[in-house]
């Protein structure tokens, strides 16, 4: 009897001690988790990790600094190159060619998210990427550039951030025919060939009209040719005004020599050139509106919107920008007048 009872007993005893050497310490004082419960393996299959392009058609702090909002933007949301995205960055160099084969490369690749800053990017992107979604940024006139037929409803894969509200030209003229009033002709140096300076022109010439000031243009087709451009204008006006034009913003530093050595006061479009030695604009910061591109992004990336449901956005805080250095260099009084139209002059007013 006794020996059948020691039979199982040494059996029990096995078993437990097979069981004692399989199992590891643990120095926490809790349960080991088991390899599908570890912390790592769990954030491994959820973490995901993003593809996004970028088409820019040339170099200047305007388009980096949409850029560079974009992509902080994405940050904000958990979304790092180098961590979980992988950013294909191309720039043209302001070349139609190298335009065009950087549009037809990413049609060629599948990518999240496709980003092209500036109208001629926007437009050889939205032409031939057809497979991703596309957001654009820096683009004056989505609708006239054939991007969208609705801002509101966009459609396709295609929406994004235009640069410009129609108010901030029409102020900035107005500002010109009120404080200025010697101003009675205002040269604009523009490439013809971008749209979004075309429209931004005009915009122009006809706030100008109303308060009798004549529009005088001076075209350039690249970038070589914009100070003499400006020499030109030397004599034959008394302002001189660019728009978002990438060719013209480019060699921005040869239309600021001659501004301030004919003592001629110099209007931009973009807070970036005002910063450079602009006198005056009516605008925003280019990494806020990179950034809020950047927060569409995350509405598709993250919360699986269709891009083409949402809104073309648009600057909506504006407000009037003085460089006083500025000023001083191009023979401008600054009044006290001028400084009361700011409504940010901490941020606004650079002195």
């Amino acid at each position: 009897m006794k020996k059948k009872l020691w039979a199982p007993l040494m059996v029990a005893l096995s078993i437990l001690a097979a069981a004692g050497c399989g199992a590891k310490p643990d120095n926490s004082g809790g349960a080991s988790p088991s390899a599908s419960e570890s912390p790592s393996a769990s954030a491994s299959a959820d973490a995901k990790t993003y593809s996004i392009a970028i088409s820019q058609i040339v170099e200047h702090p305007s388009l980096d600094a949409t850029r560079e909002g974009f992509l902080a933007a994405l940050k904000d949301a958990g979304i790092v190159e180098g961590q979980n995205l992988k950013v294909d960055y191309n720039n043209a160099q302001n070349d139609p060619s190298n335009n065009l084969a950087i549009a037809q490369k990413l049609a060629s690749q599948k990518y999240d998210l496709v980003l092209a800053i500036a109208t001629p990017s926007a437009q050889a992107v939205v032409q031939n990427v057809k497979d991703s979604p596309v957001l654009f940024a820096a683009v004056t006139d989505p609708i006239d550039a054939k991007l969208v037929d609705n801002l509101d409803k966009p459609g396709g894969n295609v929406s994004g951030a235009s640069d410009t509200n129609p108010a901030a030209i029409q102020q900035l003229m107005d500002f010109i025919a009120s404080d200025l009033p010697d101003i009675k002709t205002v040269g604009v140096i523009l490439n013809e060939s971008e749209p979004n300076a075309v429209v931004m022109t005009n915009n122009a010439q006809q706030a100008l009209e109303k308060h009798g000031i004549k529009l005088v243009k001076a075209p350039v087709t690249n970038t070589s040719e914009v100070k003499q451009a400006a020499e030109s204008l030397v004599g034959r006006v008394d302002a001189l005004f660019i728009t978002l034009d990438n060719t013209v913003v480019s060699a921005v530093d040869t239309i600021i020599q001659v501004a301030n050595e004919n003592k001629i006061p110099f209007f931009s479009s973009d807070r970036d050139t005002l910063e450079k030695g602009a006198f005056a604009t009516v605008g925003f910061k280019y990494y806020d509106h990179g950034y809020q591109a950047g927060q569409m992004a995350v509405e598709v990336l993250k919360n699986g919107k269709k891009v083409g449901d949402l809104k073309v956005s648009k600057p909506e805080k504006l407000d009037l920008m003085l460089n006083l250095k500025a000023a001083e260099a191009q023979g401008i009084t600054v009044t006290d007048d001028m400084k009361k139209k700011v409504q940010d002059p901490e941020n606004n007013i650079i002195q």
